[in-house]
């Protein structure tokens, strides 16, 4: 705030007029001068100092000048106890939501000065009790001093005492100080910060512990027959106990045998009978010969039985006679999913039991038939899971391969008397999906045993057979994206030439909706006989892939012409360059896997579940369907139309068959876990076909599809 100021001058009096006075002159020099410019020139505060130089005050050039109003005006100014620099926005984590957390309070307490003071109050009891000095006096002193003395206490504690008032016997008078006792105003508070544990996430994967089904019938008869048993087991108890002993004087030996009658001698247990190698191989005998009489009749069919109607049929045509009817009594609500026969024992073949049905998986089963008993299995295996596919050894018939639906394999030895596998992959060396297929190659270098397994996470895996473990090893993985290789055969068999590579990489121009997947789905695969390192992949996809086992990270070739999953391929046993394909989309197609496109495609209305060659011509397959019917063609005599069509089972959808090697019989297993045995008629295990018996088999073939 400025306000104007009068300037003081210097006049010279008038004559006959005293001067001023110094003390006036001095009042006046007070208030300042101004300048020309607006700048104040303040004088000297007393009349000696008028001849020191003016001081000037200093104001910037842009000053605000306010008016009286202005600078009469009255504001408020309200005072809160608000900190202004405190945050508004603090967060801190909270443990127990595991979240940053807004702090909704903010303490608005500035501390400008603290200080810990060191000053004892002394006018109460706590006060004398901190100073040491008045507690030592008062220890000395006690029933010494009068009510007449006038002197401080604190003189007296200090004095030098005689006699019994001295410190000791060694009288030097000193008395002795007390232990420092603690100051309760001067307490500093300190804190420290701990460092909890913090969360971690931990996880593991264990195998779940195996499951078994029991199931049993309870009836009237059945209680009444087992409390007879148990009051028979009571009363011979109660007879044991009470039994007296013999004539004669009693031994320490005697008291503790009690005489049985000899109806109760003691008989050998179930198991010890079973443990017996000589009396098993009896009971089997037996059984067979009981088995032969009861079916009699079937086994004169199976060993006699000739259609004498193929000689009057159009085009050749035959049918199947139904044999026996193979039941495993515990698994009937499985799923036939698994057949193979024995390549030694020609009557004994192998059955796996699961269910292709997620919601219905539990422990499954391997059951080993023979023609010889169609009642019983001759062995029975239980697996944790699901059996999804079976093979035999083909050097070592006792030695079966096996996939399950949790993606692990094992390896089962008919010689054993245990049912636990022999070899079987651990949790971290397994499949992530079921192994739809398995299948046995040619021993290694080092003459170790090993097998081959697809499943539908989309890897063709080889495990081998060391002396304590199964160790596996990725053959390829089934890349949507995968780039044709070299298309040429590493050993290429007679005919045309081979697709050019443009060819096959046109084959395989996807869509840009299957690239968004990594892998393919495997569902079966099989090797090639003249070949071996060839091999031939069906897709979930509807693709069919050639690989080999030294290209691990290309195909050869890829042939696209399903339209649903590939459940079967098969290479023929003649001629090495033909395959089949079954698929679910009602079809199976004949390949020449050095062509991208079918040969033949055989359209049979009804998901197809498996397809196979006959051992004994090259022109002569069967397929099954889901609507009960079993498809069997000759090429040689129809390429067109099957030689015979006939349905095997009621309500009942067929999943796998398999032909005989050395005998004409088929065999058919469907969704309800049964089996059954079909007999060929004389036209449909013909050889020679419509040509000589001079012509070889894959020659046969090869004139018929022109190749």
């Amino acid at each position: 705030m400025s306000a104007t100021m009068k300037s003081a001058r210097r006049v010279k009096p008038p004559p006959g007029e005293a001067a001023p006075s110094t003390v006036r002159l001095s009042t006046e020099s007070l208030k300042g001068r101004e300048r020309h410019d607006g700048a104040v020139e303040s004088m000297a505060p007393n009349a000696g100092d008028d001849w020191l130089p003016p001081k000037t005050l200093l104001k910037p050039a842009g000053q605000l000048q306010l008016s009286d109003p202005e600078l009469n005006e009255e504001l408020t100014r309200i005072l809160n106890a608000n900190n202004p620099h405190a945050p508004q926005n603090i967060a801190r984590y909270n443990n127990n939501e595991r979240a940053f957390k807004a702090v909704p309070y903010t303490d608005h307490v500035v501390v400008h000065f603290e200080f810990d003071g060191y000053m004892v109050y002394t006018g109460g009891e706590d006060g004398d009790g901190q100073n040491p000095l008045v507690a030592v006096a008062a220890g000395v002193n006690a029933g010494t001093t009068t009510s007449s003395s006038t002197e401080p206490v604190v003189q007296q504690s200090m004095r030098p005492t005689t006699g019994e008032a001295d410190g000791g016997e060694d009288g030097d008078g000193v008395p002795k100080l007390g232990a420092p006792s603690r100051n309760q105003f001067n307490f500093s508070e300190r804190a420290s910060q701990t460092l909890n544990h913090p969360y971690r996430d931990r996880w593991t994967n264990t195998e779940p512990p195996p499951k078994r089904t029991f199931s049993d019938t309870v009836n009237q008869w059945a209680i009444f027959d087992a409390y007879i048993e148990d009051a028979q087991q009571k009363e011979k108890a109660a007879a044991k106990a009470k039994a007296p002993a013999s004539g004669g004087a009693k031994t320490q030996k005697d008291d503790h045998v009690a005489l049985l009658p000899a109806s109760d001698a003691p008989t050998h247990s179930e198991s010890e009978i079973h443990r017996n190698a000589e009396l098993r191989r009896a009971l089997a005998m037996v059984e067979r010969m009981a088995n032969q009489n009861t079916f009699d009749d079937v086994t004169q069919d199976y060993k006699y039985w000739e259609d004498a109607g193929d000689e009057f049929r159009e085009g050749r045509g035959g049918v199947l006679l139904p044999l026996w009817k193979f039941t495993c009594e515990k698994e009937k609500r499985k799923q036939t999913t698994a057949i193979c026969w024995n390549p030694a024992k020609h009557d004994l073949f192998a059955v796996g039991y699961g269910s292709y049905e997620f919601t219905r998986q539990g422990p499954g089963m391997v059951a080993c038939f023979s023609l010889k008993n169609p009642s019983h299995p001759e062995y029975l295996f239980v697996t944790e899971a699901g059996v999804m596919s079976v093979d035999f050894h083909p050097q070592y018939p006792s030695l079966f391969a096996v996939g399950l639906y949790d993606g692990s394999v094992a390896v089962y030895n008919l010689q054993k008397k245990t049912d636990a596998p022999i070899f079987k992959s651990t949790s971290k060396s397994k499949h992530a999906d079921p192994v739809w297929q398995v299948a046995w190659q040619k021993d290694d270098l080092d003459d170790n045993s090993n097998f081959f397994s697809i499943s539908s996470d989309g890897r063709v895996v080889q495990w081998t057979l060391l002396k304590n473990e199964l160790v596996m090893s990725d053959v390829i993985k089934l890349q949507i994206d995968n780039d044709v290789g070299p298309v040429a055969d590493i050993a290429p068999a007679a005919g045309p030439t081979i697709a050019t590579a443009s060819t096959a990489v046109a084959a395989l121009n996807l869509d840009d909706d299957k690239k968004l997947f990594g892998l393919e789905g495997g569902c079966s695969f099989d090797f090639n006989r003249s070949s071996d390192h060839l091999f031939i992949v069906g897709t979930e996809e509807g693709r069919v892939h050639k690989c080999s086992k030294l290209y691990n990270s290309q195909y050869l070739l890829s042939f696209e012409g399903h339209q649903m999953a590939v459940y079967t391929v098969k290479y023929n046993p003649f001629l090495p360059r033909v395959f089949l394909t079954a698929s679910a989309d009602w079809t199976v197609k004949l390949w020449d896997h050095d062509q991208t496109k079918p040969l033949m495609t055989f359209d049979l209305c009804s998901p197809v579940g498996d397809v196979a060659w006959a051992p004994y011509s090259s022109t002569v397959f069967a397929a099954c369907t889901s609507d009960c019917k079993v498809y069997v063609y000759d090429l040689s005599v129809n390429k067109y139309a099957p030689i015979c069509e006939q349905a095997v089972a009621k309500k009942a959808k067929l999943t796998h068959l398999a032909f005989s090697l050395n005998e004409p019989l088929l065999l058919v297993g469907d969704d309800r876990g049964h089996v059954q045995s079909l007999k060929l008629s004389p036209n449909l295990r013909r050889i020679g076909g419509t040509r000589g018996g001079d012509v070889s088999e894959d020659q046969k073939l090869a004139d018929i599809l022109g190749i």
